[in-house]
């Protein structure tokens, strides 16, 4: 059974079937509503109900209140439609040629980053470029129709292959087999690109850039588009991990432009880092450097505890909301449920 979905002022239509999330039903449509974490955490994908009714199959959402709900909120990467809906929501446009596309893909090679992450490099087809911005992401599309979404780390102008970082998550299906079963030569299909981070080429103020463990790989993609690139703003990034081990990229370490800084944080070193550098929360340490926003431009990539605790934060320091731009991401174990969007 299916429902049909209307989107306002657009006047777009979609179908979304018995179980699915409305984003999902979107994305699948060729729809590229906003959105985020995909796990009921970030509030990019809220929507408001004009017509119909919606249940969360996991409960309320952690990030939607109960009076919100009430004002016809919804967050749409959760909800399942129950009957036909009216919501008001607008697909969001990306500048330049990228289109989204399902496209045929080969696991070209692994390679181990760190004990919990692995760098997977996909093959595309070269009938056609695969054209992205710096920052996007792919859904993988699993057999069972569930999907995973990783950010490509690999730059747009090198899209031979597509890099993607996987951090194994305990209980988590796909990242188990990537880790266990997967091999060189498999065969996936992807879709692509999504996603609203990405690089903005129309501004000219200096930048911070904040990631949280595997957020660096949405970052190193927009660093490396920069790197090449004839302008070159001023950028400080900051990487927070727990330990040394978890500075997986030499490349970023060794990074040198004029006007860059990189400045890597460890929440939980361990003695035998012998860690002598920046301590605590990444966020934090990039407010102790630049304790006011306002004259900043800020890309922030990491899990949805991270970006929320950012968004307050910098907000308060300042940051003009129009000027933040952050991909917010949960990992998945089992279910539709979110994933890692890098």
């Amino acid at each position: 059974m299916t429902h049909k979905i209307t989107l306002k002022p657009s006047g777009r239509e979609f179908e979304v079937a018995e179980g699915e999330s409305v984003l999902s039903a979107a994305l699948r449509s060729g729809l590229n509503l906003p959105h985020s974490c995909r796990g009921g955490s970030c509030l990019s994908c809220r929507a408001q109900i004009l017509e119909g009714r919606i249940t969360y199959p996991r409960g309320l959402p952690p990030a939607l209140t109960a009076d919100e709900v009430e004002q016809g909120w919804a967050l749409l990467c959760q909800a399942r439609a129950d009957t036909d809906l009216t919501l008001e929501s607008a697909p969001r446009e990306v500048p330049g040629n990228v289109r989204i596309r399902r496209l045929p893909c080969r696991v070209q090679r692994l390679e181990r980053l760190s004990s919990d992450v692995m760098a997977v490099f996909l093959k595309l087809p070269g009938f056609e470029p695969f054209e992205f911005l710096a920052g996007q992401y792919v859904d993988i599309l699993m057999a069972d129709g569930r999907r995973r979404s990783f950010s490509m780390a690999n730059p747009p102008h090198e899209n031979e292959l597509l890099e993607l970082h996987v951090r194994r998550v305990p209980g988590g299906e796909f990242t188990s087999h990537v880790f266990e079963k997967m091999q060189e030569r498999a065969l996936f299909r992807v879709e692509g690109p999504l996603g609203h981070f990405y690089w903005r080429e129309d501004s000219s103020r200096p930048v911070i850039m904040v990631a949280g463990g595997t957020g660096y790989a949405p970052i190193k993609s927009i660093l490396q588009h920069v790197y090449q690139g004839p302008v070159h703003r001023d950028v400080h990034f900051y990487w927070g991990v727990r330990t040394r081990e978890d500075l997986y990229d030499p490349w970023v370490e060794n990074a040198q432009w004029n006007g860059f800084e990189f400045t890597p944080v460890l929440s939980e070193p361990r003695p035998e880092d012998h860690w002598s550098g920046r301590r605590g929360l990444v966020h934090e340490t990039a407010l102790q450097d630049h304790p006011v926003l306002s004259a900043y431009d800020v890309y922030l990539a990491g899990p949805p505890a991270m970006v929320e605790a950012a968004r307050r934060d910098f907000h308060a320091a300042g940051l003009p909301p129009e000027r933040l731009f952050f991909d917010s991401f949960d990992y998945a174990t089992d279910g539709e449920g979110p994933s890692g969007a890098a």
